[in-house]
């Protein structure tokens, strides 16, 4: 069986985030950018299925600029088996990326993908879903177990009240939860073999989607700064703090 996994360059999540001083966007200069965590957490996965025998080929797929090359060879390095670029220059929004994974998954005919269930830039937890929509293809999603078991997947799932397991007919689209597992890290071995081991470039051209993106940022913001706090003598005191200045008793 082969794997699809979309991974996505981002952030650092170690990094502090700076915003431009017109607040127009995010100022990426000089900044470290690694593969987003949840799809970080979908390469491994998709390497454990793969050691386990049930997977044959991973496939890794990242769309953007050459810059997202690193990524890729990350995601090599940590046990993919080849990588796809889809080369563009502009900024896509969910529905776009969706859209060219489609186009990508018809080609390939893969009978598992499996993704981050969102970016830990935009945050939207949208693409693998709308994924499955344009596929047709069942989906699990938050997924803290995949367990293949024949021309099935059961995914147990995180929700509000707990969890659920869900049994899908493969193909099928599985989005990644940050207990689903732990990460490897990739040695130096195998960061030298993922140099040799194959990276195709299509361009985002090729695959006859509208790129135009419909979403258009306004404002960007860094978060409120927090106020210090204040000791209060006792219980009364702040019983009444709570009740006039925080009101929320």
């Amino acid at each position: 069986m082969k794997i699809l996994v979309p991974v996505k360059r981002a952030i650092d999540y170690n990094v502090k985030v700076r915003v431009k001083a017109d607040n127009s966007a995010v100022d990426l200069t000089n900044t470290k950018m690694s593969i987003n965590p949840f799809c970080e957490i979908a390469v491994e996965e998709a390497v454990r299925l793969k050691e386990k025998g049930v997977a044959t080929e991973i496939v890794v797929i990242s769309v953007g600029d050459k810059s997202c090359q690193e990524q890729l060879r990350t995601a090599l390095a940590l046990g993919a088996d080849r990588a796809i670029q889809i080369d563009t220059a502009d900024t896509l929004d969910s529905l776009q990326i969706a859209k060219l994974l489609s186009k990508v998954v018809e080609e390939e005919q893969p009978g598992l993908v499996i993704l981050g269930k969102q970016s830990i830039d935009s945050d939207n937890n949208q693409t693998g879903q709308m994924l499955a929509a344009l596929t047709g293809m069942p989906q699990g999603t938050f997924a803290s177990e995949v367990v293949v078991d024949g021309e099935k997947v059961n995914v147990t799932r995180e929700i509000d009240g707990g969890l659920q397991t869900v049994s899908l007919s493969l193909p099928a689209v599985v989005t990644t939860d940050l207990r689903l597992n732990e990460p490897r890290y990739a040695t130096l071995p195998n960061i030298m073999k993922a140099k040799r081991k194959p990276l195709e470039v299509k361009a985002a051209a090729e695959f006859g989607v509208e790129l135009a993106s419909n979403v258009k940022i306004l404002k960007v913001t860094p978060p409120a700064q927090r106020e210090g706090g204040v000791k209060v003598a006792d219980v009364a005191e702040l019983v009444a703090k709570l009740k006039t200045e925080a009101k929320v008793i």
